[in-house]
């Protein structure tokens, strides 16, 4: 598998949305019997959408950042997809979009992270805050980075 990889921004409703969409899908939505509902991908147009591909141009993970203010952004809607996971693809993604952050501004970064993501945000600098809750029917932690 080559290991080439490429960080970019896209837009939402372009193509390459559509395939972020299909990944996210696919990692995070099926397995728990859950699918985007139109209300939900509408309300993304003012969401910021980042990528890693592959050299084949293939999207292989991908997030979104909701602009809380100024300061902050939340990080939603991390996916990896499956081959590529355990391969550095999931770190290279936040990296990237921790630097694109840092680059315009932003001091803070806040996530609900699942509870087997919470090691991974670890290694990555990220602390936990609060008690453990359920989200779409599964327990996740509310974590943050000072950039």
């Amino acid at each position: 598998m080559n290991t080439e990889y490429s960080f970019f921004q896209i837009d939402f409703g372009s193509p390459d949305y559509d395939e972020a969409v299909s990944l996210r899908n696919k990692v995070l939505r099926i397995p728990l019997g859950l699918e985007f509902t139109e209300e939900q991908l509408e309300e993304e147009w003012n969401q910021l959408h980042f990528v890693l591909r592959n050299s084949e141009d293939k999207t292989i993970a991908c997030l979104i950042f909701k602009i809380e203010n100024s300061d902050v952004l939340k990080m939603r809607q991390v996916a990896v997809d499956d081959s590529y996971q355990s391969k550095g693809c999931g770190s290279k993604l936040v990296i990237g979009s921790e630097l694109w952050a840092t680059a315009n501004g932003y001091k803070k970064i806040e996530l609900h992270a699942r509870d087997k993501a919470v090691e991974f945000y670890n290694k990555l600098g990220y602390v936990t805050v609060g008690e453990e809750f359920i989200e779409v029917g599964i327990p996740h932690r509310s974590m943050e980075k000072i950039l």
